[in-house]
């Protein structure tokens, strides 16, 4: 669910990042932009379909938390550029404006109206269901997430959010079961750490030494 106001900082270095982005070889390659079902985000155009999927397989091939972090970054943008006109997205860069100020209640209200505008733009769903959380609305939380990733399977940020949410609704399991899938997508995602021991090795390696994480 998070993204905090020093994303605003690497906008110019993420879509540097972005534009020089070469595909991957084979061995490393997560899917195609042909890529149908689950792997698959709404209905995006032929060149932003192809971003995507080099900016996941980039992040998934990342070799170090620093190139992550910046393919991260990269990822944050690429969601937050696809509100279908400058309106919505202005709506969406408000919202989080406020939210950094705790104006939870003005946030939401400018969430629902970008919402209203762009329903198959994933990254208002995203945010709204973080200031839901925030506002221990966990049921209307969980509601915003699960259309997010609907809308964008791959939404680590959703999925890790999802996790927070089951987590403090009780519901251990599945919230273990959505951080599981968010580490699958991101392998240096900051709640990595928060998985649990898994003696069977089920769950995806944790990266980084211990003095990274």
């Amino acid at each position: 669910m998070r993204y905090d106001g020093r994303m605003k900082r690497v906008i110019a270095l993420g879509a540097l990042l972005a534009a020089n982005l070469l595909p991957l070889p084979l061995a490393h390659a997560t899917g195609t932009p042909q890529d149908k079902g689950p792997q698959a985000a709404h209905s995006l155009p032929a060149d932003k379909a192809t971003l995507r999927e080099r900016l996941f397989q980039h992040l998934a091939a990342a070799a170090t938390e620093a190139q992550a972090r910046a393919l991260e970054d990269a990822i944050w943008n690429f969601w937050l550029d696809l509100a279908p006109n400058g309106e919505v997205r202005t709506f969406v860069d408000q919202a989080m404006d406020r939210r950094e100020a705790y104006d939870f209640a003005t946030a939401e209200d400018l969430l629902d109206r970008a919402i209203e505008q762009a329903p198959n733009y994933a990254e208002a769903w995203n945010q709204r269901a973080f200031i839901r959380f925030l506002r221990d609305n966990d049921e209307g939380a969980e509601a915003d997430i699960l259309r997010a990733l609907e809308l964008e399977p791959k939404h680590f940020g959703a999925l890790s959010g999802l996790f927070h949410v089951l987590s403090r609704r009780g519901r251990t399991e599945a919230a273990n079961a959505a951080l599981i899938e968010a580490v699958k997508i991101h392998p240096w995602l900051k709640e990595r750490t928060m998985l649990p021991p898994d003696p069977d090795a089920e769950r995806p390696p944790i990266k980084g030494k211990e003095q990274d994480l």
